[in-house]
């Protein structure tokens, strides 16, 4: 067996058995205890940083990388006020916004308050602890600002905290006899990485320290190839290492980041490979082909690997994305840079920053070491909210009455133009209600989540004196994905031309037919379903979708948050496809009651009757410029069908016409559905779900169905 092999063995084992972990647990009772006299925010850091040099320390004698930490086993926390940042923030939007519990429990909006973000962990490799460390104290030595002093204290605590923690695992290696391993980590991460052992040695180490720091699901590695390959080129040109030396350590830092988080596949832990330099040119480099063979080679579920293509993009490196669609057990999400990064200086953000954009999560695009952690906070049940609209506020599931909802219903209208400016008018009314709740669980935030080792790496923040909740962070947008919205489009469009212009039927006969799930009414929802659709390449129906998505986009730019930032429309489906399509009734497009929602802005399996051809046409009329925090479609191929050479015509023309961000799966229904009569024989296999990749086996029994429902294309 090699090293690596024995590897991946003890990571699985320990993922499915972790070690009890006391840290979350630790860090309440400290608060509560030794630390119980000073002020909140000296209370969080020494309370935090001293739960995190007291972890238990790992190691076996074949590591190269050291450091482990695991999550899903820690002991239960005794309730403390000081850590909780939602009961404040939730009763006072109780209190103030009638209907706002009920909006939040049918997820027309949420109450999250706790997002993604991706750090500039690059500052640690450069300067070492030991430098940023210099900079911090400087800066506090200068300022006579109270809330700065405050910041820069943090901020010391943790990274003391890191050396600390760091300097336990010297002393272990020590004592096991780990000499060489010993000196490397006495240098990183306290001073800069030279090699890039050194280099991925150091990345790790503060990755798992903020990982604990900030454990909200999403918290994503990003460019990670392009900040370690000068470290690695140095290396190849001076004889240190050679690509193979590279492979296998790369090997050994997948397979720990998936150790620690083995069993919990709704984490999005991100790498986002390749993208495009400063200068405009592609930095591609042989570390991102080196990450990409890597993670095709293993069956883990982490990290998330997501290649960026580039304008004109290396031919080499187009066709490995094609493999990896491929033979990558369904875990590719190609990523277009002309697009995104297009929509991004579109929305005011300079070509500079746009360049350093990475997925924060799934696929949320925030720009690394720039960005708060409140980049993505819930979803919104877009489709629930037409069908309220239409009703006058009555649910077509239950027959509750939605008094959260301002809507008259569709018979109050008397021409299609007033009915749609009144429904949009409505969405952007709930949506910025979701938005200023950010607002109120930012104001907790800053002080009982305040951050200091992520917010160390976050450009401004320093400058500033102030945390990511506190002002701190260049960019404070608010993120969350409206669902459903080409089933939006499509019923909008039934009840244009089905009402208003070819008057198919009144709009009380089409209340009724709703109510009925069209018992009674098959030949209203024949003409219904025959009304053109959203991928069908129908000019008309095209148009429209690109309105009605153009104008969501807008209501998120609309809003001016906190600290000056935006809303941010993140356009994906995640697991709730069928959660979202389970609350609605029939639909005004035909489909009939409890149907899943469609998956990111690609069109509903029901509306692709013309072929993968006429769908991919009609998603060029998207505006994808107007999507700055990313749009993800799925095209889940018939695999019999799906070679490289087809599924690399399909992702470049996609993106040749706009496309953002391609997914899909090209795994045989016959296998998914065996998998689910014999689960115990099929832990191996990986779906794409949306935006994210999981063992199908441990997805709920409607997610499975979902997946297994949707279209498979073939020629």
């Amino acid at each position: 067996m090699s090293r690596i092999q024995q590897i991946a063995a003890d990571c699985a084992r320990n993922g499915r058995c972790q070690p009890q972990n006391s840290f979350v647990h630790d860090t309440h009772t400290l608060a509560r205890t030794e630390y119980a006299d000073l002020p909140q925010w000296e209370k969080i850091a020494r309370s935090m940083a001293e739960a995190m040099v007291r972890q238990e320390i790992y190691i076996s004698d074949y590591d190269r990388i050291i450091g482990r930490i695991y999550h899903l086993n820690e002991k239960p926390v005794v309730h403390d006020a000081d850590f909780d940042f939602h009961t404040k923030p939730w009763t006072r939007l109780c209190q103030e916004i009638p209907g706002y519990e009920q909006m939040v429990h049918h997820h027309l909006t949420d109450k999250t308050g706790v997002g993604h973000v991706t750090w500039g962990w690059n500052e640690i490799l450069r300067l070492g602890t030991s430098g940023m460390r210099a900079r911090f104290q400087k800066a506090l030595d200068k300022t006579g600002d109270q809330k700065s002093r405050q910041f820069y204290t943090g901020v010391l605590i943790m990274l003391e905290a890191l050396e600390q923690w760091n300097d336990r695992h010297v002393a272990a290696l020590r004592a096991r006899g780990m000499d060489e391993l010993a000196a490397l980590c006495e240098k990183v991460p306290q001073y800069p990485a030279e090699s890039f052992h050194e280099a991925v040695q150091a990345f790790y180490m503060q990755h798992i320290v903020v990982i604990r720091e900030n454990p909200f699901g999403g918290n994503s590695i990003g460019r990670l190839d392009y900040y370690l390959w000068p470290y690695l080129e140095r290396d190849l040109a001076q004889g240190i290492c050679t690509l193979e030396d590279a492979r296998e350590l790369v090997d050994e830092l997948f397979l720990r980041l998936d150790e620690r988080i083995f069993s919990a596949d709704l984490w999005g832990e991100t790498v986002s490979l390749g993208g495009t330099h400063p200068n405009g040119g592609s930095a591609v480099n042989p570390l991102s082909h080196i990450m990409i063979e890597s993670v095709i080679s293993t069956n883990t579920t982490h990290p998330l690997v997501y290649p960026r293509l580039p304008k004109n993009p290396p031919a080499d490196f187009v066709r490995l994305c094609a493999r990896y669609l491929r033979e990558g057990s369904n875990r590719a999400q190609l990523l277009n840079d002309e697009a995104i990064i297009g929509a991004l200086t579109t929305s005011g953000v300079p070509f500079r920053d746009a360049v350093e954009y990475a997925c924060c999560g799934c696929m949320e695009i925030g720009l690394q070491g720039m960005t708060s952690d409140y980049l993505f906070n819930g979803w919104h049940n877009v489709p629930k909210m037409l069908e309220l609209f239409l009703t006058g506020g009555h649910c077509l599931k239950t027959g509750e009455f939605f008094h959260s909802v301002q809507a008259k219903g569709l018979e109050y209208y008397e021409n299609f133009e007033d009915f749609y400016t009144g429904f949009i008018a409505e969405v952007r009314r709930i949506l910025h209600i979701f938005f200023y709740a950010q607002d109120v669980f930012g104001e907790e935030a800053e002080h009982s989540r305040p951050s200091y080792l992520v917010s160390s790496m976050i450009q401004d923040c320093f400058a500033k004196g102030r945390n990511i909740h506190g002002g701190g962070a260049r960019y404070y947008d608010y993120g969350s994905t409206p669902l459903g919205l080409p089933n939006v489009a499509d019923a909008l469009f039934a009840v244009k031309k089905a009402v208003f212009e070819d008057k198919l039927c009144s709009a009380a006969e089409l209340l009724a037919a709703l109510r009925a799930n069209f018992e009674g009414y098959g030949g209203l929802r024949k003409q219904l379903l025959a009304i053109p659709k959203f991928g069908q390449e129908d000019t008309e129906a095209d148009g429209f979708m690109a309105r009605f998505f153009g104008d969501v986009a807008d209501i998120y730019t609309g809003y001016t948050t906190r600290f000056g930032g935006t809303g941010k429309c993140i356009i994906l489906t995640f697991v709730w496809a069928p959660e979202a399509g389970a609350a609605l009734g029939a639909t005004a497009d035909g489909n009939l009651a409890g149907k899943p929602v469609a998956q990111g802005l690609t069109p509903q399996s029901s509306s692709m009757t013309r072929g993968l051809t006429a769908a991919i046409n009609s998603c060029a009329s998207i505006p994808f410029h107007k999507f700055n925090g990313g749009a993800t479609t799925m095209w889940d191929l018939d695999p019999a069908w799906a070679s490289e050479e087809v599924i690399e015509a399909l992702f470049t023309t996609f993106f040749e016409n706009g496309g953002q961000i391609y997914q899909g799966n090209t795994t045989n229904v016959a296998e998914l559905i065996a998998a689910q009569k014999n689960p115990e024989e099929n832990i191996h296999l990986i779906v794409r779900v949306g935006g994210f990749s999981a063992r199908f086996v441990t997805l709920d029994r409607a997610v499975q169905d979902e997946i297994i429902g949707r279209v498979r294309h073939n020629a």
